[in-house]
């Protein structure tokens, strides 16, 4: 993975199918990522010397790692590596965190956690430590403690705010499956020729990553990331956490939570994913919101015509998307060096609808114009972030990314097996939306990996957490978050109306929203009751 800023057209089953990059931007906008960092933490990595008393019983089989000795040295890896100057200049320091590869045999392999972290200045009113994850599965966190540390205002001077790589991801133990591609998301295209493509392609994907990294694939689920949350929180001397999660994070932390009852303090979760609905196939039912993002897209593009030219109407620019879709479908677009078909080209679009702010939808507007003229004929030098999202979704730079995300997601619960259920699937969800049903539905590597070690938790009776979620959310919608709020009557529900936005705190720039969160995190008090904060900046 590199840490150069990323195209914010990068796709996306949550968060983002691509890497993370420096600043708020990275809840933006993902990378295709570069495979050095990815080397750090061989997977026979000894334990460290002790230097602190273990927890538990003396027979506690984790106690070595607990009690681990972290070696706190410069995030900064190379003359490249614009993240770890990021962190660098905030101030932060970087570590690795040794943990089992299979916590049922703690005295096996180990792998390493990479952990990044900003200490608190205001040592007097500390409250502890703030642990991240902005979601995925597998994007990286290490790169964000800056950026939330400046969202956090003032409270971040009384929390040590700490980024974890997740098993796995980024700067941690890697899990490569040498992909020619850094995301299985496509659509199935028009037709079932199309779809036995896909087929083809998921089976591809799955049997790479049996053969070069079986033997981990069992290991790489949100149980064990949780399981290595909670050796990340007693190597770093906390008795309990405060937690920040967005988009898949918010799965995680709830995981967390139940797993560990009681180490948890002030808990964020940001895009919320509801549990019952947390498996391999996590677009399905977003195709409604989707739809509206389009659309709200198209009448920003139909407001700028003069610098777009794709219509001065919001009907004109959806038939513009809609014409070279078809045109995809009859003989893929030559696009610089890269062919985009239809089983590329909805994801494009399905990808720049995460953030509703004017950089997204002119990448989005950038694209769908070059897209145009590759239909009409004419040769096609891409605009930046289109080019890197091509190579993401067309060259094998981000397998690192893809093969971990979904390691995770088969790891985590079972897929139907049977193609013939997807096809179903994908023709009943066309009839409603010919662009994004097919892409929501399709198949993927997960119907055929090996079934889950484990069975998904069942997901903890009530937490006093604070939920944020916007009511346009194309990747976890609004109804989501209400879910959880109902199963968690102890929690609070922050809502920004009137946005398409994924990921809102520290990201969307809604005073209303940051304030909320902060003075959660200041005071350790929810709010009395839910808030709804209306849209306070524009596009």
């Amino acid at each position: 993975m590199t840490d150069s800023p990323a195209p914010s057209l990068a796709p996306s089953p949550f968060l983002s199918s691509a890497p993370a990059t420096g600043g708020p931007r990275r809840l933006v906008s993902r990378a295709a990522a570069g495979a050095a960092l990815l080397l750090v933490g061989a997977l026979t990595v000894s334990v460290s010397p002790a230097a602190a008393e273990p927890e538990g019983p003396p027979t506690d089989p984790l106690a070595r790692y607990h009690r681990q000795h972290l070696d706190w040295e410069s995030c900064v890896l190379g003359p490249d590596d614009e993240t770890g100057k990021e962190l660098q200049k905030a101030g932060a320091r970087c570590a690795d965190v040794t943990v089992p590869l299979n916590y049922a045999k703690p005295n096996g392999r180990t792998i390493t956690v990479a952990v990044s972290r900003i200490r608190a200045t205001d040592t007097d009113r500390r409250v502890g430590a703030l642990l991240l994850n902005g979601g995925g599965p597998g994007g990286q966190t290490i790169g964000d403690p800056p950026w939330v540390r400046t969202s956090m205002q003032q409270v971040g001077e009384r929390y040590d705010v700490v980024g974890v790589d997740p098993r796995f991801v980024g700067r941690s133990t890697p899990l490569i499956c040498h992909w020619p591609t850094g995301s299985f998301i496509r659509g199935a295209g028009t037709d079932r020729s199309g779809f036995d493509r896909m087929v083809t392609q998921a089976k591809d994907l799955a049997e790479r990553c049996r053969t070069t990294k079986g033997d981990i694939l069992p290991y790489a689920t949100t149980r064990n990331t949780a399981r290595d949350m909670d050796v990340v929180r007693a190597a770093l001397g906390e008795r309990k956490i405060s937690y920040l999660g967005y988009s898949y994070g918010t799965y995680l932390g709830q995981v967390y939570a139940t797993m560990f009852p009681g180490r948890t303090d002030r808990v964020v979760l940001d895009g919320l994913v509801a549990p019952d609905r947390y498996n391999p196939r996590l677009l399905r039912g977003t195709e409604r919101a989707n739809r509206r993002a389009l659309e709200g897209w198209a009448d920003w593009a139909a407001a700028r015509d003069a610098d777009y030219g794709l219509g001065r109407t919001r009907a004109e620019v959806l038939a513009v998307v809609d014409g070279v879709q078809a045109a995809a479908g009859r003989t893929p677009l030559r696009i610089g060096d890269h062919r985009v078909d239809d089983h590329v080209l909805p994801v494009v679009v399905f990808s720049g609808l995460s953030q509703d702010n004017d950089a997204a939808y002119a990448d989005l507007a950038q694209a769908v114009r070059d897209m145009r003229r590759a239909a009409d004929g004419h040769p096609v030098t891409p605009s930046p972030g289109f080019a890197a999202t091509l190579a993401f979704l067309l060259d094998g730079s981000a397998s690192a990314y893809g093969s971990a995300q979904t390691a995770i997601l088969c790891g985590d619960a079972s897929a139907p097996r049977s193609p013939e259920v997807y096809w179903r699937d994908i023709e009943r969800a066309r009839a409603q939306d010919p662009l994004f049903g097919p892409v929501t539905q399709n198949i993927g590597p997960c119907a055929f990996w090996d079934p889950p070690r484990e069975r998904p938790t069942k997901v903890r009776d009530d937490l006093p957490a604070l939920l944020v979620n916007a009511t346009g959310d194309p990747r976890t919608v609004h109804a989501n978050a209400l879910t959880v709020r109902r199963m968690w009557p102890s929690s609070r529900l922050v809502t920004l109306r009137d946005a398409d936005q994924h990921a809102v705190y520290g990201v969307f720039g809604s005073a209303c929203v940051d304030t909320t969160v902060n003075t959660y995190l200041a005071t350790g008090h929810l709010p009395a009751t839910d808030v709804t904060c209306d849209r306070a900046s524009g596009r």
